[in-house]
Order: C-alpha cells, then sequence, then structure tokens
C-alpha cells in the first residue's frame, strides 16, 4: 500500500509542480504582454506629439514666409516695381501709353504667377507633415482604450486648424493625460476593496 502511497504522493506532486508552472509562465507572459503594449503606447503617444508639433512648424514657417503682412507688403512692393519697370520698358521703346501699360499690366501678372507658384509649393510642404500625423494618428484611433481614442480624434481636428494655437495645445494636453491614465496599472483587487468600504 505504500507504494501506492508513494507513486499517488508523487503524481500529485507532479500535477502541482506542472500547475504552477503554468500559472507561473502565464502570469509571466500577461506581464511581458503588458509591458509590451505599454511601450507601443508610449511610442505611438510620442509620434503623434512630434507630429503635431512638425504641422505646427510647416505652418507657422509657411505663414511667416508666405501669408504675413511683410511678405504681403513685399509682394505688393514687387508687383509694383514689375508695373513700372515693365511701363518704363514700354515707353523706351516707343510704345503707346495703353501699349506701355499693358507690357506694365503683364509683367505684374509675371510676377504674380511666380509668387502664386511658390505660395503652393510652399503650403505643399505642410501636406507631408499632415500625412505623417494622419499615419501617427491611425493606430491610436483604434487603442482598445474609448479615452485614448476620442483624445487622438481631437488632437486630429484641432491640428487641422492651424491658428487655433490655444485648441491644439488644449487637444494635445487632454490627449497626453488620457495616454498616463491608459498606462497606469489597474488598480489591485485589494485598492479595490479597500476603496470600496470607505
Amino acid at each position: 500500500m505504500s507504494d501506492h502511497a508513494d507513486t499517488i504522493v508523487q503524481i500529485l506532486g507532479a500535477i502541482a509542480v506542472a500547475v504552477l508552472t503554468y500559472w507561473l509562465t502565464t502570469r509571466s507572459r500577461d506581464r511581458a504582454d503588458k509591458e509590451a503594449a505599454k511601450a507601443t503606447l508610449e511610442n505611438q503617444a510620442d509620434a503623434l506629439i512630434v507630429a503635431v508639433a512638425d504641422v505646427r512648424v510647416a505652418a507657422a514657417a509657411t505663414h511667416i514666409l508666405w501669408e504675413g503682412p511683410a511678405s504681403r507688403g513685399r509682394s505688393f512692393l514687387l508687383a509694383l516695381l514689375a508695373g513700372v519697370g515693365g511701363t518704363a520698358r514700354g515707353r523706351v521703346a516707343g510704345g503707346s501709353d495703353a501699349l506701355s501699360f499693358a507690357i506694365g499690366l503683364g509683367e505684374v501678372a509675371h510676377l504674380l504667377s511666380r509668387e502664386r507658384r511658390a505660395v503652393n509649393q510652399a503650403i505643399a510642404t505642410v501636406r507631408e507633415p499632415l500625412l505623417l500625423l494622419a499615419t501617427a494618428a491611425a493606430p491610436l484611433q483604434r487603442h482598445p482604450d474609448a479615452v485614448v481614442a476620442e483624445a487622438t480624434a481631437a488632437v486630429m481636428a484641432a491640428a487641422t486648424d492651424i491658428e487655433n494655437t490655444a485648441g491644439i495645445e488644449a487637444a494635445v494636453e487632454s490627449f497626453g493625460q488620457a495616454v498616463r491614465a491608459a498606462l497606469q496599472p489597474p488598480a489591485t483587487r485589494w485598492a479595490r476593496i479597500r476603496s470600496r468600504t470607505r
């Protein structure tokens, strides 16, 4: 009978070791998966914030270079000088007043056409940062945490309105809070029980 008892004890011991090994392995794998998900979320959040900064810098540079009062004044002055120069060239060549005026207008049109092309090229430089922003936002908009997904959508909406700096900053701040909350480990069972008893 003792041989059977020893065999049963060995079997039970082996089962206990197998169950403990399975539990420890599963727990370790779950912990590693949570850490990997946390690192992924941190990287995605960083990429989104950098992409928002890139969009803001590109838009600000475009605004300063091509849309500000100094740029418009420069364009007006250049157009005026081109018109006067074209008109004078027409007069020197012996053209009538109407012909000289037409030559001056042609010079103005040519200059403004080049300016418009340069502005369009500058505006196109914002396209790439916007594309990078959309790429960075895509996985975050599908995040299982609804608050993170909603905050990402708010950042995307705010980033399209470059003039609203306060709105962009508020959206990025809300996004940061949502990410920080998502990165916090869930409360332990004991902490949840204690919070209910208070």
